[in-house]
């Protein structure tokens, strides 16, 4: 009996093969992901790492400050500042404005179902409608010669361009950027005020709360994060903006993106390294956009939980 149990415990303690205990396994879960990272990678961190290094360097691979100090003392390229800046900023909010009330109007305003899926179908499909199919549809449309701006001129007597309208200036850039402003700002706000509670229209009326006090003190404050999130979203999406902006002016337009491109590749303005600082600036404005995005998105995700 002693040497029964003995044997027993013997064989219950026996450690496990090493083979066994130190085998390691890939982690099979990773390979799903695995190429969003190599894309990130490829096209994202070693571009933007590049970038930033020649920025710093003269035309020899020398270490310098003269490129990021020619963004503020050079009158051309902190003018296309401005001009971008100003763009996006009233592209983003009249886009986010009008947005808002297409939104609402879906989602809260009584129509039928069909409209609302009919919007967010147009909408996800107009917000990444942008470059040169962007641009030929709006001179085929609202160009000297196009569809609309005939039938103005023939039928009602009025004349858009001698009145002023023209694509090559501000407003006109700023027009043509709402085309895709709007819909994206219709397709980011909806899931926010589908997510306002029926439950909280119904308290503020058991407590004696009018519609405009119930959307002025729960609805707005609620939306209130999600909307600001979003115009600096839509700035930073029409601050990169080239290919509409190129197709109507070429280089003649004074912005950002296209002083970025005539600095890389132009044949007269040809200075890469000066073309790397403009793009570190853009990658300064929009990545401090995306970060001021990403802290009002998680405000709002956590008051509509």
């Amino acid at each position: 009996m002693t040497d029964l149990t003995l044997s027993n415990q013997s064989v219950t303690t026996k450690p496990a093969p090493p083979n066994e205990a130190t085998t390691f396994r890939f982690p099979m879960q990773w390979i799903g992901v695995a190429p969003f990272f190599i894309f990130v990678l490829m096209f994202l961190i070693l571009p933007t790492i590049y970038l930033v290094l020649g920025a710093f360097q003269n035309g020899d691979g020398q270490l310098t400050l003269d490129n990021i100090l020619q963004l503020v003392s050079d009158p051309s390229i902190s003018a296309s500042y401005w001009v971008s800046i100003k763009i996006s900023f009233w592209s983003a909010v009249i886009g986010a404005f009008a947005g808002l009330a297409i939104a609402i109007a879906i989602v809260r305003g009584g129509l039928p179902n069909w409209t609302r899926s009919a919007a967010l179908t147009f909408s996800g499909v107009a917000s990444n409608f942008a470059g040169l199919p962007l641009a030929f549809a709006f001179l085929a449309t609202l160009g000297r010669v196009g569809i609309v701006t005939t039938l103005l001129r023939d039928v009602l007597n009025v004349n858009i361009y001698a009145m002023g309208f023209n694509f090559l200036t501000t407003s006109g850039l700023i027009a043509v950027y709402l085309f895709f402003q709007i819909p994206l700002m219709v397709v980011i706000i909806v899931p926010a005020i589908d997510g306002l509670k029926k439950e909280w229209g119904e308290a503020a009326a058991t407590l004696g709360a009018t519609q405009s006090q119930y959307w002025r003190m729960v609805v707005i404050p609620v939306l209130w994060p999600s909307f600001l999130g979003t115009v600096i979203l839509l700035f930073a999406n029409s601050f990169g903006a080239i290919a509409t902006a190129y197709a109507f002016a070429g280089p003649a337009l004074n912005i950002v993106p296209i002083k970025l491109y005539s600095q890389i590749n132009g044949d007269v303005l040809h200075n890469p390294q000066l073309g790397y600082a403009i793009a570190f600036g853009m990658i300064v404005i929009t990545g401090l956009a995306n970060v001021f995005y990403i802290w009002f998105r998680t405000r709002s995700e956590r008051w509509l939980k």
